[in-house]
């Protein structure tokens, strides 16, 4: 065996070889049951062979057994498997090798041999490599972009919360033109620190784009481009290349500084490359080539822009207001927004103020239609999304269109589309009534403030701009949604889904009731269509009992009571009302259904399309095929009413792309409301991850020759 970098351990000095010391950290970016399972697995093949091991676990509920420098300092060596970023940065000096979580499920006992004869790790190094399978994995760009997005949310809401309180308690109109707050008043300081926040907004989004990518030496280059992009006046522009320069930025500053990591030097360089080195040629090179090669371009655009808008005020008002809306739509404070609002805002000077009415009334319409989606599909959006949709309602009513920036970088296809048209709506609604703006503002806050002539007409092109924004971004994100899963074409009528699914004992009513768009039940991955009596393993042939046995469970109110009983496990979630010992379908997708279904038996599913559709997204997300023939889908939604966990034993397997290519024979299904409190879900995905490492109890509950007795043996989790 190689040996181990760094200082040889030190014994007691009586000559006694000491144990090999091995440290391993294992992170999901979707979960934590691939964290667990990987960290059972090292340290299992760690024991076995007479190593000492600590594995410090990175799940969704933080980080737990955390490695401390001493930790560090006495190991002989690191695993790294993870699909996430992880900090490397303390183990420089050791062996490390960095894998994917996959692998660490896979072939533990491989991933210790190979440790010991790994590179030492260079302060600096690279982040840790992607997986190389075990799902379907958002790609590297993604990543990157959700990274960038996620840091920037909390500016936007910060700095568009304070400019608009401060507007509202301390901002009045001017004759001269503009809302305006007293300057040396309370709430001009309030603004300041609100326009702080916004301006950074910008940078803090193309910094951690490139951060994702080239980890801490590419965060500089990628902030400091950020900042280039949104402040025109560096490259002779009247307005900056706003949040689409930034993601440019970020990803060129990210690529950027991954080429450099690859240039080879002098070995007494290489610790200063990452600290001094890339950082200071990086920034150097991304923010010259901004201002001479992107920016000039920017600016000549731009100004030939305003000088087409200038030429088209003789046109039609329907028409102008109708390109006005797209352009305030586009970029929401770039450069497109900012010339058709410049545009704008100089006529009102010349007495022309209804071409600043068609600007006003398409302003807001970016954030309030954001907003709006998040409450008519709540399930499309993530918790912090659906947040975020309320912030951005609120600094819609202030006209503040940065408000929707976070969706629309998430979403580019389906937002900045659906954002154009209601634009494009508002303004042209605004021009053919005549709506005037006498302040280069908009919102409902300017005509709160007796800015806007025409009020009514103002408030019609704002509420319907919002709506079609509203509606085409749920259509299109839901769209994207079902070509995701595979379901392009299946549209879902108003009416058409059911309230119960078929195993709660409700049949499919009518021509197009069922599950998905016709009221099928799937047995075997086959569509039956299912009477009030009858569930989808109830034409598995001999399996008689469980047929008899699901018939039973007709009414939601009586399957709740029996959900009371004394028998149940997991906290009570999980009961022999929601065990199957035989599961009847031959696909994933088709599998998730019938445990839906199973579910369904206690009453507590209330949405179960929304339940199927929810767990088929985070399947999107990352499979919850954990191996060993395993199989943990989950779902925090609210289509159920409480948290309900359901097993289900598969004779032939369904696959379902786990890391280690088996089939899933043993399946649970979690469920739990937005609102349940604390992280109940992600505590019974810890409890089963580790106990299904067990082999003997997976063997146990593969010959369970019935629900009471899988039950007696789940017993055993908690």
């Amino acid at each position: 065996m190689t040996i181990p970098a760094g200082p040889p351990p030190t014994g007691d000095g009586g000559g006694e070889q000491q144990r090999l010391r091995l440290l391993a950290v294992t992170a999901c970016p979707t979960g934590i049951a691939h964290t667990y399972m990987a960290a059972e697995k090292l340290a299992q093949a760690a024991e076995s062979r007479g190593i000492d091991m600590k594995v410090e676990t990175q799940g969704s509920i933080g980080a737990e057994n955390v490695l401390d420098d001493n930790d560090v300092k006495h190991a002989d060596g690191v695993i790294v498997a993870a699909d996430k970023d992880v900090d490397l940065s303390r183990f420089a000096g050791k062996r490390m090798l960095t894998v994917g979580v996959a692998e660490g499920i896979r072939h533990p006992e491989q991933l210790i041999e190979r440790v010991m004869s790994a590179p030492v790790h260079t302060p600096g190094g690279a982040p840790t490599a992607p997986a190389s399978g075990g799902g379907k994995e958002r790609s590297v760009g993604y990543k990157a972009l959700m990274n960038g997005v996620s840091y920037m949310i909390p500016f936007v809401v910060v700095g568009g919360l304070l400019i608009a309180i401060s507007l509202s308690l301390g901002g009045h109109t001017d004759p001269s033109g503009g809302l305006v707050i007293p300057k040396d008043s309370f709430w001009m300081d309030v603004n300041n620190i609100g326009v702080i926040g916004f301006t950074l907004m910008v940078p803090i989004l193309s910094g951690y784009i490139a951060y994702a990518i080239g980890d801490r030496p590419a965060l500089v280059p990628g902030m400091v481009g950020g900042w280039i992009a949104n402040t025109g006046e560096l490259y002779d522009s009247k307005a900056g290349a706003g949040f689409i320069g930034a993601i440019v930025t970020g990803f060129l500053a990210g690529y950027l500084v991954l080429w450099i990591k690859k240039v080879p030097v002098p070995k007494f360089a290489r610790p200063i490359m990452p600290i001094i080195v890339i950082p200071i040629v990086a920034t150097t090179a991304l923010g010259l080539f901004f201002i001479y090669v992107i920016g000039e371009p920017i600016s000549w655009v731009f100004e030939n822009l305003t000088d087409w808008l200038s030429g088209m005020t003789g046109t039609s008002a329907i028409l102008l207001g109708a390109i006005l809306g797209l352009m305030i739509a586009f970029d929401m404070g770039g450069p497109v927004n900012k010339t058709a609002f410049l545009f704008g805002a100089g006529l009102i000077a010349t007495g022309n103020q209804t071409v600043m009415g068609m600007c006003a009334a398409a302003i807001p319409v970016m954030p309030l239609g954001q907003g709006l989606a998040t409450l008519i599909r709540k399930r499309l959006y993530t918790e912090q999304e659906r947040e975020t949709g309320l912030a951005s309602l609120f600094m819609g009513c202030f006209g503040i269109s940065e408000g929707a920036i976070p969706f629309a970088a998430a979403r580019p296809a389906q937002v900045i589309p659906a954002n154009m048209l209601g634009g494009a709506v508002a303004g042209a609604i605004a021009g053919v009534a005549g709506v005037e703006d006498a302040v280069p503002h908009g919102g409902p806050i300017v005509a709160v403030l007796g800015a806007v002539s025409g009020v009514p007409m103002f408030f019609v092109a704002v509420v319907i701009g919002s709506a079609v924004t509203a509606l085409t971004t749920v259509a299109l994100v839901d769209l994207a949604e079902r070509r995701r899963r595979g379901e392009a074409g299946v549209a879902m009528g108003a009416g058409a889904r059911e309230a119960v699914l078929v195993g709660a004992g409700v049949g499919a009513t009518g021509a197009g009731a069922g599950l998905g768009a016709t009221g099928a039940a799937f047995v075997g991955g086959v569509p039956k269509q299912a009477g009030p009596a009858e569930s989808a393993d109830a034409a598995v042939p001999g399996d008689h009992a469980e047929g008899a046995d699901t018939a039973k469970a007709v009414e939601p109110a009586d399957a709740a009571e029996a959900d009371d009983d004394s028998s149940g496990v997991l906290s009570g979630y999980l009961t022999e009302q929601t065990v199957k010992v035989r599961l009847g379908a031959a696909d994933k997708e088709a599998a998730i259904r019938e445990m839906a279904e199973l579910l369904g038996r206690t009453g507590k599913v209330v949405d179960p399309e929304g339940l199927v559709a929810t767990a088929l997204r985070r399947e999107a997300q990352g499979t919850t095929g954990l191996g060993e023939q395993i199989a943990i889908p989950h779902a925090k939604t609210d289509a159920v009413s409480a948290p309900v966990v359901g097993f289900a034993r598969s004779a032939e397997g369904v696959e379902w792309d786990s890391p280690d290519g088996t089939k899933a024979r043993l399946v649970f299904m979690i469920a739990v409301p937005e609102a349940a409190a604390g992280d109940e879900h992600l505590r019974i995905l810890a409890l089963l991850s580790r106990k299904l490492m067990n082999a003997e109890f997976r063997e146990r509950l593969l010959a369970a020759p019935d629900e009471p007795a899988v039950l007696g043996v789940l017993r055993e989790v908690g």
